[in-house]
């Protein structure tokens, strides 16, 4: 792990308080220094960190050599916490962010009590360089790649035969392939990850979801 990966790991440490907050956050101060952070972007989960990452990567950039830290929040609801510690009250970085939209609450309310913004709405929310996906960041591949490409991407994986007992079972039976594609990557730990990984890997890049890809512009 490089030192932007701990600072990741201390930052998050940090946000979760208790007895060890008070030693992560001086990790997480020392490594924003040594590391050159200009920005961190906080997103929801790990597979949201997976994306943004994955698809710089395919424009031939490497956000940690950048500055740039994608932290998850590990849940919209934490964001508070994460803004207060890495915003103008704690380390005092440029801040952007990744969220669904029915989360959008969460931040602006966050960012509006941290004195970023006021009254923000969506493009308000936008022109600080936080985006929404609709309504999530899976849907959003599910519509880019189509059904066709993500299924091929689940028989690489291995895993179309799991898919296919997946589709059979009662639950699942009235939902359309979109659907239970979705469903489907959030069944493991780790799951969403993976597929993350590899969907922004099959993806067209004239086909990139707006939202990762107004957020890696501004990046």
């Amino acid at each position: 792990m490089n030192d932007m990966g701990r600072f990741r790991q201390a930052v998050v440490a940090w946000a979760a308080g208790g007895a060890e907050a008070s030693g992560a956050g001086a990790s997480a101060r020392k490594l924003a220094a040594g590391v050159g952070l200009r920005t961190v972007v906080l997103v929801e989960g790990g597979s949201d960190q997976v994306a943004v990452e994955a698809l710089a990567a395919r424009h031939g950039r490497n956000l940690d050599d950048e500055g740039v830290s994608v932290v998850p929040l590990g849940g919209a609801t934490s964001i508070g916490r994460f803004v207060d510690l890495c915003g103008p009250q704690g380390l005092d970085v440029r801040l952007a962010g990744l969220c669904d939209v029915a989360e959008e609450r969460f931040f602006r309310r966050a960012l509006e009590r941290a004195g970023i913004g006021s009254g923000l709405t969506a493009d308000g929310l936008e022109s600080l360089g936080f985006y929404m996906c609709d309504a999530d960041l899976e849907d959003e591949l599910i519509r880019a790649l189509g059904a066709d490409v993500i299924q091929e991407v689940v028989r690489e994986q291995g895993e179309l035969r799991a898919f296919r007992t997946f589709q059979n079972q009662p639950a699942q039976r009235e939902r359309t392939v979109e659907q239970h594609l979705h469903r489907f990557m959030g069944t493991h730990s780790g799951r969403k990850a993976q597929y993350a990984q590899e969907l922004v890997a099959s993806l067209d890049l004239d086909r990139t979801p707006p939202p990762l890809e107004r957020l890696l512009a501004h990046l």
